[in-house]
Protein backbone atom coordinates (compact mmCIF):
# COMPACT_ATOMS: atom_id res chain seq x y z
CA UNK A 1 0.00 0.00 0.00
CA UNK A 2 1.69 3.04 -1.42
CA UNK A 3 0.57 6.33 1.27
CA UNK A 4 0.60 9.66 -0.12
CA UNK A 5 -0.22 13.42 1.45
CA UNK A 6 -2.32 14.09 -1.73
CA UNK A 7 -3.51 12.62 -4.96
CA UNK A 8 -5.01 14.17 -8.15
CA UNK A 9 -6.75 12.29 -10.56
CA UNK A 10 -8.48 13.44 -13.54
CA UNK A 11 -10.18 12.65 -17.22
CA UNK A 12 -11.43 8.91 -16.22
CA UNK A 13 -14.48 9.43 -18.64
CA UNK A 14 -16.50 6.89 -17.14
CA UNK A 15 -19.69 5.90 -18.94
CA UNK A 16 -17.31 5.43 -22.28
CA UNK A 17 -15.64 2.04 -23.54
CA UNK A 18 -12.14 4.27 -23.51
CA UNK A 19 -11.96 4.37 -19.48
CA UNK A 20 -9.07 2.30 -18.30
CA UNK A 21 -11.02 1.28 -15.84
CA UNK A 22 -9.62 -2.25 -14.53
CA UNK A 23 -5.92 0.08 -13.94
CA UNK A 24 -7.69 3.18 -11.98
CA UNK A 25 -9.54 0.42 -9.43
CA UNK A 26 -6.23 -1.33 -9.18
CA UNK A 27 -4.79 2.24 -8.42
CA UNK A 28 -7.26 3.09 -5.90
CA UNK A 29 -6.88 -0.39 -4.01
CA UNK A 30 -3.23 0.38 -3.53
CA UNK A 31 -2.50 4.34 -2.64
CA UNK A 32 -3.54 5.49 0.79
CA UNK A 33 -3.96 9.57 1.12
CA UNK A 34 -5.34 12.36 3.16
CA UNK A 35 -6.97 14.06 0.81
CA UNK A 36 -8.00 12.85 -2.43
CA UNK A 37 -8.63 15.59 -5.74
CA UNK A 38 -11.20 14.50 -8.22
CA UNK A 39 -9.95 17.15 -11.20
CA UNK A 40 -13.00 16.76 -13.69
CA UNK A 41 -14.20 14.66 -16.20
CA UNK A 42 -14.62 11.74 -13.60
CA UNK A 43 -18.27 10.68 -15.55
CA UNK A 44 -18.28 11.67 -19.30
CA UNK A 45 -21.76 12.70 -19.51
CA UNK A 46 -21.48 13.65 -23.00
CA UNK A 47 -20.40 10.17 -23.72
CA UNK A 48 -22.81 8.85 -22.06
CA UNK A 49 -25.76 10.96 -23.83
CA UNK A 50 -24.84 9.13 -27.33
CA UNK A 51 -24.40 5.47 -25.79
CA UNK A 52 -24.76 5.00 -22.13
CA UNK A 53 -21.09 2.47 -21.37
CA UNK A 54 -21.42 1.57 -17.41
CA UNK A 55 -20.16 -1.94 -16.97
CA UNK A 56 -19.44 -3.34 -13.59
CA UNK A 57 -15.84 -2.26 -13.59
CA UNK A 58 -17.23 1.87 -13.68
CA UNK A 59 -19.54 1.12 -11.07
CA UNK A 60 -16.55 -0.17 -9.04
CA UNK A 61 -14.78 3.08 -9.08
CA UNK A 62 -18.20 4.90 -7.98
CA UNK A 63 -17.97 2.57 -5.24
CA UNK A 64 -14.52 2.86 -4.41
CA UNK A 65 -14.57 6.50 -4.33
CA UNK A 66 -17.72 6.54 -2.03
CA UNK A 67 -15.47 3.82 0.44
CA UNK A 68 -12.69 5.70 0.45
CA UNK A 69 -14.77 8.95 1.53
CA UNK A 70 -16.71 7.30 4.28
CA UNK A 71 -13.03 6.20 5.35
CA UNK A 72 -11.91 9.30 6.45
CA UNK A 73 -9.93 10.45 3.68
CA UNK A 74 -11.24 13.54 1.93
CA UNK A 75 -12.28 14.38 -1.20
CA UNK A 76 -12.81 16.81 -3.47
CA UNK A 77 -14.62 16.71 -6.49
CA UNK A 78 -13.99 19.37 -9.09
CA UNK A 79 -16.05 19.29 -12.21
CA UNK A 80 -14.58 19.48 -15.71
CA UNK A 81 -16.46 20.32 -18.93
CA UNK A 82 -17.59 16.13 -19.48
CA UNK A 83 -19.28 16.29 -16.11
CA UNK A 84 -20.65 19.97 -16.01
CA UNK A 85 -23.78 19.67 -14.70
CA UNK A 86 -22.12 18.69 -11.56
CA UNK A 87 -21.27 22.31 -11.51
CA UNK A 88 -24.46 23.24 -10.32
CA UNK A 89 -24.06 21.45 -6.59
CA UNK A 90 -20.84 22.93 -6.12
CA UNK A 91 -20.71 24.01 -2.76
CA UNK A 92 -22.23 20.78 -0.99
CA UNK A 93 -21.35 17.68 0.09
CA UNK A 94 -22.65 14.55 -1.76
CA UNK A 95 -22.23 11.03 0.12
CA UNK A 96 -19.21 12.47 1.83
CA UNK A 97 -17.60 13.86 -1.82
CA UNK A 98 -17.11 18.04 -1.52
CA UNK A 99 -18.00 19.76 -4.52
CA UNK A 100 -16.07 22.95 -5.55
CA UNK A 101 -15.87 25.04 -8.73
CA UNK A 102 -11.93 25.38 -7.89
CA UNK A 103 -9.68 24.40 -5.08
CA UNK A 104 -6.59 26.06 -3.09
CA UNK A 105 -4.16 22.98 -2.29
CA UNK A 106 -1.11 23.80 -0.21
CA UNK A 107 1.37 21.35 -0.25
CA UNK A 108 3.04 20.05 2.80
CA UNK A 109 5.91 22.50 2.23
CA UNK A 110 4.11 25.56 2.02
CA UNK A 111 3.12 26.19 -1.36
CA UNK A 112 -0.32 27.43 -2.60
CA UNK A 113 -1.57 25.80 -5.93
CA UNK A 114 -4.67 26.67 -7.57
CA UNK A 115 -6.97 23.39 -8.97
CA UNK A 116 -9.22 23.67 -11.90
CA UNK A 117 -10.38 20.76 -14.47
CA UNK A 118 -8.74 23.47 -17.00
CA UNK A 119 -11.16 23.53 -19.59
CA UNK A 120 -11.41 27.61 -18.64
CA UNK A 121 -8.38 27.77 -20.89
CA UNK A 122 -9.67 26.95 -24.40
CA UNK A 123 -10.80 30.52 -24.39
CA UNK A 124 -7.42 31.72 -24.26
CA UNK A 125 -5.53 28.96 -25.95
CA UNK A 126 -7.17 29.75 -29.25
CA UNK A 127 -8.61 27.40 -31.80
CA UNK A 128 -10.88 27.32 -34.96
CA UNK A 129 -14.12 25.30 -34.74
CA UNK A 130 -13.33 23.80 -37.74
CA UNK A 131 -10.04 22.14 -35.80
CA UNK A 132 -11.68 21.54 -32.60
CA UNK A 133 -14.48 19.57 -34.70
CA UNK A 134 -11.87 17.88 -37.23
CA UNK A 135 -9.75 17.32 -33.49
CA UNK A 136 -12.64 15.84 -31.77
CA UNK A 137 -13.26 13.13 -34.70
CA UNK A 138 -9.14 12.16 -35.37
CA UNK A 139 -8.85 11.83 -31.63
CA UNK A 140 -12.18 9.56 -31.02
CA UNK A 141 -10.30 7.27 -33.84
CA UNK A 142 -7.11 6.96 -32.04
CA UNK A 143 -9.16 5.92 -29.00
CA UNK A 144 -10.35 3.20 -30.61
CA UNK A 145 -7.39 2.30 -31.95
CA UNK A 146 -6.00 2.53 -28.47
CA UNK A 147 -8.40 -0.21 -27.94
CA UNK A 148 -8.02 -2.44 -30.16
CA UNK A 149 -4.00 -2.37 -30.37
CA UNK A 150 -4.33 -2.88 -26.53
CA UNK A 151 -6.58 -5.56 -26.60
CA UNK A 152 -3.90 -7.27 -28.66
CA UNK A 153 -1.13 -6.97 -26.53
CA UNK A 154 -2.93 -8.35 -23.74
CA UNK A 155 -3.55 -11.22 -25.64
CA UNK A 156 0.43 -11.54 -26.37
CA UNK A 157 0.57 -10.83 -22.78
CA UNK A 158 2.50 -7.22 -23.10
CA UNK A 159 1.86 -4.34 -20.42
CA UNK A 160 0.08 -1.76 -21.56
CA UNK A 161 1.13 1.12 -24.28
CA UNK A 162 -0.76 3.86 -25.39
CA UNK A 163 -0.59 3.94 -29.48
CA UNK A 164 -3.17 7.39 -29.26
CA UNK A 165 -0.29 9.40 -27.03
CA UNK A 166 2.51 8.33 -29.46
CA UNK A 167 0.34 9.54 -32.36
CA UNK A 168 -0.34 12.63 -30.32
CA UNK A 169 3.49 13.38 -29.53
CA UNK A 170 4.11 13.37 -32.85
CA UNK A 171 2.25 15.89 -34.06
CA UNK A 172 3.66 19.38 -34.18
CA UNK A 173 0.47 20.97 -34.29
CA UNK A 174 -0.85 19.17 -30.62
CA UNK A 175 2.60 19.51 -29.08
CA UNK A 176 2.09 23.59 -29.49
CA UNK A 177 -1.61 23.18 -28.80
CA UNK A 178 -0.18 21.72 -25.19
CA UNK A 179 2.71 24.20 -24.77
CA UNK A 180 0.17 27.19 -25.25
CA UNK A 181 -2.04 25.95 -22.70
CA UNK A 182 0.80 24.73 -20.04
CA UNK A 183 1.84 28.29 -19.88
CA UNK A 184 -1.33 29.97 -19.87
CA UNK A 185 -2.10 27.76 -16.89
CA UNK A 186 1.34 29.06 -15.46
CA UNK A 187 0.79 32.72 -16.17
CA UNK A 188 -2.34 32.85 -14.83
CA UNK A 189 -1.34 30.99 -11.11
CA UNK A 190 1.89 33.53 -11.01
CA UNK A 191 -0.66 36.58 -11.65
CA UNK A 192 -2.68 35.63 -9.28
CA UNK A 193 0.67 35.17 -6.72
CA UNK A 194 0.08 31.45 -6.42
CA UNK A 195 3.17 29.12 -6.49
CA UNK A 196 1.06 27.00 -9.03
CA UNK A 197 -1.87 25.66 -11.27
CA UNK A 198 -2.79 21.97 -11.12
CA UNK A 199 -5.50 20.67 -13.62
CA UNK A 200 -6.08 17.71 -15.98
CA UNK A 201 -8.02 18.64 -19.20
CA UNK A 202 -5.95 18.10 -22.01
CA UNK A 203 -4.66 13.95 -21.60
CA UNK A 204 -1.01 15.37 -20.74
CA UNK A 205 0.72 14.39 -17.61
CA UNK A 206 3.73 16.68 -16.89
CA UNK A 207 5.34 19.93 -14.94
CA UNK A 208 6.73 22.93 -16.78
CA UNK A 209 8.40 25.47 -14.19
CA UNK A 210 9.76 28.99 -14.35
CA UNK A 211 11.42 31.48 -12.23
CA UNK A 212 8.05 31.55 -10.53
CA UNK A 213 5.52 28.81 -10.59
CA UNK A 214 5.33 25.03 -11.56
CA UNK A 215 2.19 23.75 -13.96
CA UNK A 216 1.29 20.54 -12.81
CA UNK A 217 -1.09 18.14 -15.19
CA UNK A 218 -1.91 14.71 -13.71
CA UNK A 219 -2.73 13.10 -17.11
CA UNK A 220 -5.79 10.89 -17.65
CA UNK A 221 -7.21 7.13 -17.22
CA UNK A 222 -8.17 7.30 -20.93
CA UNK A 223 -4.89 7.23 -22.87
CA UNK A 224 -1.63 7.54 -20.17
CA UNK A 225 -3.27 5.90 -16.68
CA UNK A 226 -1.70 8.16 -14.95
CA UNK A 227 -1.66 10.51 -11.70
CA UNK A 228 -0.23 13.30 -9.58
CA UNK A 229 0.91 12.35 -6.29
CA UNK A 230 2.61 14.54 -3.18
CA UNK A 231 4.50 12.99 -0.96
CA UNK A 232 4.91 13.87 2.72
CA UNK A 233 7.79 16.54 2.55
CA UNK A 234 5.96 17.94 -0.37
CA UNK A 235 7.13 16.91 -3.33
CA UNK A 236 5.64 16.39 -6.81
CA UNK A 237 5.38 13.52 -8.69
CA UNK A 238 3.76 11.85 -11.67
CA UNK A 239 3.07 8.15 -11.46
CA UNK A 240 1.81 5.88 -14.16
CA UNK A 241 0.21 2.73 -13.45
CA UNK A 242 -0.57 -0.04 -15.27
CA UNK A 243 0.93 -3.76 -14.97
CA UNK A 244 3.96 -2.20 -14.01
CA UNK A 245 3.40 1.01 -12.11
CA UNK A 246 6.52 3.35 -12.25
CA UNK A 247 7.48 7.27 -11.41
CA UNK A 248 7.10 8.77 -15.04
CA UNK A 249 8.39 12.39 -13.72
CA UNK A 250 9.18 14.46 -10.78
CA UNK A 251 8.76 18.42 -10.32
CA UNK A 252 11.75 19.53 -11.69
CA UNK A 253 14.11 21.85 -9.89
CA UNK A 254 15.10 24.33 -12.28
CA UNK A 255 13.25 26.42 -14.84
CA UNK A 256 12.37 25.28 -18.02
CA UNK A 257 15.45 26.20 -20.83
CA UNK A 258 12.79 28.92 -22.52
CA UNK A 259 12.56 30.87 -19.45
CA UNK A 260 16.32 30.90 -18.78
CA UNK A 261 17.03 32.89 -21.29
CA UNK A 262 15.70 36.31 -23.03
CA UNK A 263 11.88 37.75 -22.47
CA UNK A 264 9.57 35.60 -21.06
CA UNK A 265 7.30 33.37 -24.24
CA UNK A 266 4.25 35.03 -24.85
CA UNK A 267 1.09 32.84 -25.97
CA UNK A 268 -1.71 34.35 -25.89
CA UNK A 269 -3.49 37.60 -24.67
CA UNK A 270 -4.61 36.74 -21.14
CA UNK A 271 -7.31 39.40 -19.82
CA UNK A 272 -7.31 40.73 -16.22
CA UNK A 273 -10.86 39.84 -15.61
CA UNK A 274 -9.93 36.50 -16.75
CA UNK A 275 -6.83 35.97 -14.36
CA UNK A 276 -8.79 37.59 -11.56
CA UNK A 277 -11.93 34.96 -12.76
CA UNK A 278 -9.17 32.29 -12.53
CA UNK A 279 -7.28 33.20 -9.10
CA UNK A 280 -10.73 34.38 -7.35
CA UNK A 281 -10.88 32.12 -4.02
CA UNK A 282 -12.99 29.41 -3.50
CA UNK A 283 -16.42 30.13 -2.10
Amino acid sequence: MQKYRSVFISDVHLGSADCQADYLLDFLSNIECDTLYLVGDIIDLIAMQRRVHFPPSHQAIVHKLLEIAAGGTRVIYVPGNHDEFLRHFCGQTLSGIELMQKAIHTTADGRRFVVCHGDQFDQVVRCSPLMLVVGDRAHGLLLRLNRWFNAWRRMRNKPYWSLAAWVKTRIGKARSFIRRFEMAALTVAERGKYDGFICGHIHSAGFLRSQDGLYCNDGDWVEHCTALVENASGRLEILHWSEAPSVVETEPDEPAPEFAKGPRPVVDVLTPAFIEQVNAEPK
